[in-house]
């Protein structure tokens, strides 16, 4: 049996994060694996709840509350969703995970590193993942596609590019240390897919 594994894509909304996981999970099925393709937020009834709340534009929430909206999905997902798919020797591929709360809600807002990192430990349990991959794309024109594909921004996206380029900075700075796998978001679908696949090295 195939080994099980946790694969996260990061990004901003815009980068074509999503329609990569959705080709991933489709080549990685088509190898052999049985895969689980979840969200953050999201992926329980509980973190759906709480991805409305969060992404709802009339919601107000200062950082510190922000966070620990996310880190309330995410710990219900890591406890009753991804732990138990990975043991049953599936491969998770996760749209967003820990990273973005380091880029969004450390870097973007400001709060302090070591105590996000410390929170973001509590709420998955020291779970890992084995391949992280960031795509890349300007913050300009993920705007651009955002702005063609549905018009109307979320609360985070509504704070407007000066605060995404801070974000994509904390991406920038994550993969500059190694912590995850940059990948270039220009061109076709196709293209930034071959890069994906050659980012994560995987094989089937």
């Amino acid at each position: 049996m195939l080994p099980a594994m946790l694969i996260v894509i990061e990004g901003i909304d815009g980068c074509g994060k999503s329609t990569q996981v959705e080709r991933l999970c489709t080549r990685l099925a088509a190898a052999g694996r049985r895969v689980t393709r979840l969200r953050e937020p999201g992926g329980t009834a509980l973190g759906e709840q709480v991805r409305g709340i969060l992404l709802d534009p009339a919601t107000e929430a200062c950082p510190t509350a922000e966070l620990f909206g996310y880190l309330t999905a995410r710990a219900q997902l890591c406890e009753t969703v991804i732990r138990p798919a990975l043991a049953r020797g599936e491969t998770v591929v996760l749209d967003r995970f820990y990273h973005s709360t380091l880029a969004y809600q450390g870097y973007g807002l400001g709060l302090d590193l070591d105590l996000v990192r410390a929170a973001i430990r509590l709420a998955t349990g020291g779970l890992v993942p084995d391949h992280v991959a960031w795509i890349d794309l300007d913050p300009a024109e993920a705007a651009r596609r955002r702005a063609r594909a549905r018009g109307q921004d979320d609360r985070i996206e509504a704070r407007g590019l000066a605060y995404l380029t801070t974000v994509h900075e904390g991406f920038a700075a994550l993969a500059a240390s190694g912590e995850i796998h940059r990948v270039d978001g220009r061109g076709t679908a196709d293209d930034v897919a071959a890069r994906l696949d050659a980012a994560l090295a995987l094989s089937p």
